[in-house]
């Protein structure tokens, strides 16, 4: 009688065990998948901005179509990605565009000094720091999550619930890692 009352306490204990690291994963990937929602918010925010900045500098640059186009087209791109990998390489291709147009830019003092090309610019800028913010904040998530999943005894939990790790936001251009310039 004495076994069995310790037979079953082991297995009460062992299923209380599971249940707390299992619970522990379910609330580390709930904290990761907010962190990536917050930054949907903040690039769904930039991607509303890029139109009209682009409106805006459109007039002034008549000769540069081709850069106009190219951010529109990283926009594009970059609304359609799913996967976070294909995010990252998504954001790249904006950063980059962005910087094109703000050299461009320079070119045209009228430009440079419209009111809401000004006001366009200090929102981006903010967006921009947001959005790193976000990454960064997203990514710290991600490693707890991944870290639970790796490590003993979650790993086992892990495992048997089939938590998998997830990847991190990262930028892989290191020239790209860079908010874009901003001046006007």
């Amino acid at each position: 009688m004495a076994m069995l009352v310790l037979l079953l306490a082991v297995i009460i204990g062992g299923l209380l065990f599971f249940a707390v690291l299992y619970n522990r994963l379910v609330s580390l990937k709930q904290q990761f998948t907010n962190a990536w929602a917050q930054i949907e918010v903040q690039l769904k925010r930039r991607y509303d901005l890029i139109p009209n900045l682009v409106e805006v500098a459109k007039g002034y640059m008549a000769h540069e179509k081709q850069t106009l186009e190219n951010v529109i087209k990283a926009r594009t791109q970059a609304t359609q990605a799913v996967s976070i990998k294909d995010k990252a390489q998504a954001e790249n291709l904006i950063t980059s565009s962005l910087r094109s147009l703000f050299a461009v830019a320079e070119n045209y003092p009228n430009l440079k000094a419209d009111q809401t090309m000004l006001k366009l610019q200090e929102e981006l800028t903010t967006t921009e720091n947001r959005i790193s913010f976000a990454r960064q904040y997203y990514n710290d998530q991600v490693m707890l999550y991944n870290t639970a999943v790796k490590s003993i005894p979650t790993n086992f939990v892990a495992q048997l619930a089939n938590f998998k790790e997830t990847e991190s936001f990262e930028i892989e251009d290191v020239a790209q890692r860079q908010a874009p310039s901003v001046k006007f």
